[in-house]
């Protein structure tokens, strides 16, 4: 390989570098409740290896939590398949962000690309290619990877860890998990222009949680009754013009 060909090989290597380097700090601050959901998810009876492939496979924290914690309360694969995938649907739209970063990438490294791609190194890349267009896939993929393997090895050893330990649910560890949601909440947050959907989907989960359904059922409803709003939202506006 000549000087010429070496040249874009060398640039895609340094700027996925340079993400796995960005993503450090926010990757960390995913370790931190990554090492709780690990040590209480074997502490409900998922083994420490199952744990450890469930985030590398799965690779989705709140919808892991979640499905973690509905199948503990419930034993319903069913429920916390629901409960993970409707956590996931902002997927969808994440996905389709990507659309100008993985062109050009064969479909086995968009597929790839796709799979490592979670919230903050998403975010992450958004922003810094707001900055510099230039910044793309390799950007995207060395923070993905950089995350993925700290997400894993976090949740692995906090598994490893709750093998051994006591039960640190009546520590009140299992709160963790609600003051990550109440934090990713918080960042979703754009001000009261959203207040109708968000109260749209609190309304709803809290409705069918009182009528006594499982409460992955609560979670899909909420999470549709809140995305037909702002769709009705958007039409009303669109023909407003």
């Amino acid at each position: 390989m000549d000087e010429a060909e070496c040249a874009p090989a060398q640039s895609s290597a340094n700027e996925m570098k340079r993400g796995a380097l960005a993503i450090l700090p926010l990757a960390l601050g995913a370790s931190v409740y990554g090492m709780a959901f690990g040590l209480l998810a074997v502490q409900v009876g998922f083994p420490w290896w199952g744990v450890g492939i469930m985030s590398v496979s799965t690779h989705a924290g709140s919808s892991q939590i979640v499905a973690v914690e509905q199948f503990a309360s419930t034993g319903v694969v069913l429920g916390a398949v629901l409960a993970g995938a409707a956590l996931n649907l902002r997927y969808v739209g994440i996905v389709a962000s990507l659309s100008g970063v993985l062109n050009g990438l064969p479909l086995r490294k968009k597929l790839f690309a796709i799979h490592i791609t979670g919230d903050e190194n998403w975010a992450l890349t958004m922003s810094e290619r707001a900055k510099s267009p230039a910044v793309g896939a390799p950007f995207l993929i060395g923070s993905g990877l950089m995350n993925i393997s700290m997400w894993t090895a976090s949740t692995t050893l906090g598994a490893l860890l709750g093998a051994v330990l006591p039960d640190l649910g009546r520590f009140g560890l299992g709160f963790a998990f609600t003051a990550a949601f109440i934090a990713m909440a918080r960042s979703l947050w754009r001000g009261f222009a959203q207040a109708l959907p968000w109260a749209a989907a609190a309304g709803a989960t809290i409705a069918v949680t009182y009528l006594g359904m499982p409460r992955a059922y609560a979670i899909v409803t909420g999470a549709f009754l809140g995305l037909a709003v702002v769709y009705i939202k958007r039409r009303m506006k669109a023909v407003g013009e």
